[in-house]
């Protein structure tokens, strides 16, 4: 079972930007696919991002679309969320996210960490 752990959330004023970490333990990351989500208080769990376990495909939101990168590094263990152009609206707690795919779904992920909270001020 991997566990996951996020970090790089913080207070950004709109238009900055913030870039998480999800570092991950287990011997299994390198095969597994990674997602982002994110959570605000009152609303569903919603899709942020995703990338396979090579990194050769990566699929976003289209709200984030442009604006967000995802990455993983196999070596590290570890996937970002460069996030950019920061607004107001995208304030939530961030969650990673690891399955066998990379689906948009919550269901299609096994694997999720505590989160961490990203607020962004107007």
């Amino acid at each position: 079972q991997v566990q996951l752990v996020e970090s790089g959330g913080g207070l950004v004023q709109a238009g900055g930007s913030l870039r998480l970490s999800c570092a991950a333990s287990g011997r299994t990351f390198s095969r597994l696919a990674m997602g982002w989500f994110r959570q605000a208080p009152g609303k569903e769990r919603e899709f942020v991002a995703a990338i396979s376990w090579s990194s050769g495909s990566s699929y976003y939101a289209d709200s984030v679309k442009g604006r967000f990168t995802i990455s993983r590094d196999n070596t590290k263990n570890t996937v970002y969320l460069q996030m950019n152009s920061l607004k107001p609206e995208e304030t939530a707690n961030y969650y990673c996210a690891a399955g066998a795919r990379p689906g948009v779904l919550p269901g299609d992920f096994g694997a999720w960490g505590q989160g961490t909270q990203v607020t962004v001020s107007s």
